[in-house]
């Protein structure tokens, strides 16, 4: 009574089987009316059965596409995070290396500013030196003019005594001539 389908499968009983289904009749057989209403009835059940089982399987067909719709978004949404953290992390090292890099500058400009400075500084010490020689020097100097101004002054003070004193004429009496 089983039907088989193409590939040889039981088709299973379908309602229609079930409500066209006819028995030969038996000394003691079954009450025709009832058997005709059961299987009227288990029909109409399992019709309603197929039905719910076509709904479910419809059903779970659509939670699947969602199911892989959601694992789709998921793993799109996994991709986009991890893009997004690498991209966070590529922007941070940029930025370290940005700020060793502008750090690397900084102390390079103020070693070269502190190298001109003490540059600076060594060349005012020297210029500060050198004043200080030629000061010492124009000191000496000075001092060598005073030393000679007064040793000329003190040689035209004793000039000017001993002209003086021989000028001065110890007064003797004049003798006069006779006659």
């Amino acid at each position: 009574m089983l039907k088989r389908d193409e590939s040889g499968r039981s088709a299973g009983v379908t309602p229609i089987d079930m409500r066209q289904a006819r028995f030969g009749t038996a000394m003691r057989g079954f009450e025709k009316a009832e058997v005709t209403a059961f299987l009227e009835e288990a029909a109409a059940d399992y019709e309603s059965a197929l039905r719910e089982n076509d709904r479910l399987r419809q059903q779970i067909a659509g939670l699947e596409a969602a199911m892989t719709q959601y694992r789709e978004l998921e793993g799109s949404l996994k991709t986009t995070l991890m893009s997004a953290q690498k991209v966070a992390d590529d922007m941070r090292e940029g930025a370290r290396q940005e700020a060793a890099r502008l750090v690397r500058e900084a102390e390079g400009q103020v070693e070269l500013m502190m190298q001109r400075a003490q540059a600076r500084v060594e060349d005012v010490m020297r210029e500060i030196d050198g004043l200080k020689l030629k000061r010492r020097e124009v000191e000496t100097n000075v001092e060598a003019c005073v030393s000679a101004l007064q040793n000329t002054l003190d040689y035209i003070r004793e000039q000017e005594q001993r002209e003086r004193e021989n000028r001065i004429v110890p007064h003797r009496p004049r003798i006069e001539a006779a006659g």
